[in-house]
């Protein structure tokens, strides 16, 4: 398949998806260095999932299963604070349910269950260990999401889930960028970056994902060999470190997708993270990754369960794939560029300033 041209939305972030909004909570002080993010996504967004790291901390997935009942989704959260941080999705469900949001069954209009996925990464003891995400820290970011701010542009970088987050030795945070393809459809990817891979060219000091970038994205530049050998310095210390990581990321569309075409986008969305992380989906992360599809944007052809040629609709479909690796590729580096240096971890800007003049 040849590549297709796309060009990034208007705010370059996941919420180019019309109807995507995003929140975060997080605490950060001498004590403190974690969050929540949470993606409120419209009425009737269809989700999928892929879990591939060998530690997972996760919530409500086998929901998302296209074998399974549940076919809308009203919330997903990404936390910090390991299995202990999935109290966060008790707030934004609360919160949903206060609002009568969820799937309705019984006759009063509070008769809800909203489904909230969720997923954890590891950020413990980067602040004190027992100050974690809890219950509270969805309710702020779920209501975050549907405020003024929700509807964009993102905060990236040391906010919410990624407040605590590190990348192979440097500090990680939130990063998100869009595409839109030549049919009008539009993908957004956020990403949690936790991750005990590097993201970083040992040779060159470059960001892995770099390659990536649309014409004139960021505009970063090669760095110094100085600054690339600083780089690779504190990657080789943070291998003597014990690893705390997990990536998580979410990517959304307009596209008019079923469940399994859903659980087909969130798979694309590895490939992306494995070109700008290396390596990935080691035992010690719990690399997931969620996808939800507002069907408002057709994609071609029609919809079906089967992998059969159906008017096109499979091309169509290869193309959204594609162009939504390539978009979470270019999220992971906006983490990185975004991120400042905290709590004992130092920003690739900080190890290399030379790439950004």
């Amino acid at each position: 398949m040849a590549p297709v041209t796309v060009g990034a939305g208007a705010r370059n972030d996941i919420t180019d998806v019309p109807g995507i909004r995003v929140g975060h909570a997080h605490r950060s002080n001498s004590s403190w260095c974690t969050g929540v993010t949470v993606v409120l996504p419209p009425k009737g967004t269809v989700a999928g999932v892929d879990v591939r790291g060998g530690a997972p901390g996760t919530r409500e997935t086998d929901a998302l299963d296209p074998h399974r009942l549940v076919q809308e989704v009203h919330a997903v959260c990404l936390t910090g604070g390991s299995a202990y941080g999935l109290a966060a999705a008790d707030g934004v469900v609360g919160w949903l349910a206060e609002r009568n949001i969820g799937i309705v069954v019984g006759p009063q209009p509070h008769h809800v269950v909203p489904v909230v996925p969720a997923a954890v990464l590891l950020d413990l003891g980067r602040g004190a260990w027992a100050n974690r995400p809890d219950a509270a820290f969805g309710r702020r970011a779920v209501a975050a999401a549907a405020g003024r701010g929700g509807a964009g542009p993102v905060a990236q970088g040391c906010v919410g889930a990624g407040t605590g987050a590190r990348a192979g030795g440097l500090k990680g945070g939130i990063g998100s960028a869009s595409a839109v393809l030549p049919s009008g459809v539009t993908v957004g990817v956020l990403v949690a970056l936790n991750a005990a891979g590097s993201t970083v060219l040992p040779a060159s000091g470059e960001l892995l994902g770099a390659r990536s970038l649309l014409p004139r994205e960021l505009g970063l530049k090669r760095p110094t060999r100085a600054d690339a050998e600083r780089a690779a310095a504190v990657a080789g210390e943070a291998r003597t470190t014990p690893p705390r990581n997990t990536t998580l990321a979410i990517v959304a569309t307009d596209a008019d997708l079923t469940k399994v075409e859903a659980h087909k986008l969130a798979e694309a969305i590895h490939d992306g993270l494995a070109r700008a992380i290396d390596p990935l989906h080691l035992m010690v992360d719990g690399d997931v990754t969620f996808s939800l599809a507002t069907g408002t944007c057709p994609l071609g052809g029609r919809a079906t369960t089967a992998y059969k040629d159906d008017a096109g609709r499979p091309q169509q479909l290869d193309q959204l794939l594609a162009a939504a690796a390539t978009t979470a590729s270019r999220a992971v580096v906006h983490a990185m560029v975004h991120a400042h240096s905290m709590a004992g971890m130092v920003a690739y800007a900080d190890v290399c300033p030379s790439a950004f003049r």
